[in-house]
């Protein structure tokens, strides 16, 4: 990380500077915050003791629950810290530590979230070969290739960002670092950096967004053939993931899909994709999935009444 850059800290400016809002604030989001650890790890507990939630479907959403998890602790728990101090700094290793793990998770829930698509695809369209080429082996080199994936997107974007010189203003009028702040303190001409960026960011957002809409708009126009109980089920499943895909991928692609002009504005919708998505995906999962459900009654009555035994 050795460059030409003079600055050894940023300055966070978050949300506000009202000492007020800021403490409404800090409860808002711990308590959100609270919701995204303890939702989560619920289901990642459940889908790894339940024996019944054994299907790649399961597998996948265990693992989009975990990487929901790490995503907002990478942002999340120090802006909530910075609420309740007066200087919001971060230095400048932690900054760029910051900016590779938003962009490594965040691309890794972007493969998940299309790998999804592909296996409702593979079940819905195909369901006579499901078995066959959903196999454990395939959705263990799927995982694997979707961290990959994340990795060099994210190490592309953090060597691109670390080359710039830092030597003037450090004041980053968002919560956390990212790659358009820091483009717009570097001082140096970013024109450049900034095309590969979005081309890097923005690319893998919108082609992963495209294929998640062929796909299932092919699983929609073949609904037409099957029952209605079969069409119901799926809708409920599709239903549950085409709502965690427009809540992500919505502002991830406002974000990402241009360079950045309005600071402000891009951190508002940043809220979105680092904590309330990750927040209500447990929610949109279980209240709409009633294997979870169920799975959850059983195992944590079962937690329960051997307590109670003992």
């Amino acid at each position: 990380m050795e460059n030409a850059s003079t600055v050894k800290e940023f300055i966070l400016l978050g949300f506000s500077e009202n000492q007020g809002v800021q403490k409404i604030f800090f409860v808002v989001f711990l308590f959100f915050y609270m919701i995204i650890l303890a939702g989560n790890l619920l289901i990642v507990i459940t889908v790894i003791r339940s024996q019944r939630l054994n299907s790649p479907m399961y597998f996948f959403l265990c693992y989009l629950s975990f990487v929901d998890i790490c995503y907002s602790s990478v942002t999340a728990p120090k802006m909530i810290a910075d609420f309740l101090v007066e200087n919001k700094t971060i230095s400048f290793v932690g900054c760029i530590a910051q900016l590779f793990g938003v962009h490594f998770f965040g691309c890794t829930e972007i493969f998940i979230l299309t790998v999804m698509a592909y296996d409702r695809y593979v079940a819905i369209c195909r369901p006579l070969h499901y078995t066959a080429v959903m196999t454990r082996r395939v959705c263990g080199r799927m995982v694997i290739g979707l961290w990959v994936g994340g990795f060099l997107h994210s190490i592309v974007q953090t060597l691109l960002t670390t080359q710039l010189p830092f030597c003037g203003p450090n004041k980053i009028d968002h919560y956390f670092c990212d790659v358009h702040p820091l483009l717009q303190l570097a001082c140096t001409n970013t024109y450049t950096v900034g095309i590969i960026v979005v081309a890097n960011s923005g690319m893998i957002t919108l082609s992963c967004f495209i294929i998640l809409v062929v796909s299932y708009i092919v699983i929609l126009v073949s609904l037409k053939s099957q029952t209605s109980e079969g069409r119901y089920k799926a809708l409920s499943t599709c239903g549950s993931h085409i709502t965690v895909v427009i809540l992500f991928f919505g502002p991830c692609t406002f974000i990402y899909i241009r360079p950045s002009s309005n600071l402000s504005e891009d951190k508002s919708v940043a809220v979105i994709y680092t904590v309330i998505t990750p927040m209500l995906n447990p929610l949109i999962y279980t209240l709409r999935n009633g294997e979870v459900k169920s799975a959850m009654r059983k195992l944590w009555s079962r937690k329960v009444g051997s307590e109670n035994g003992k």
